[in-house]
């Protein structure tokens, strides 16, 4: 929760490893790197990012 894990946080991919594992997420300032495993217990929501 530290690094921004909370409701209503909005997060960003980044990039993706050469093999697509792990990724890089934007979330609150932070660029954090998850396995699809790890990322796969998080829930989000996709939202239009051309509001």
């Amino acid at each position: 929760m530290e690094m921004g894990f909370v409701n209503g946080a909005e997060v960003t991919v980044i990039k993706y490893a050469p093999l697509r594992d792990p990724a890089e997420y934007l979330i609150k300032g932070y660029h954090i790197s998850l396995r699809h495993e790890e990322a796969a217990q998080i829930l989000i929501e996709k939202i239009d990012s051309q509001l």
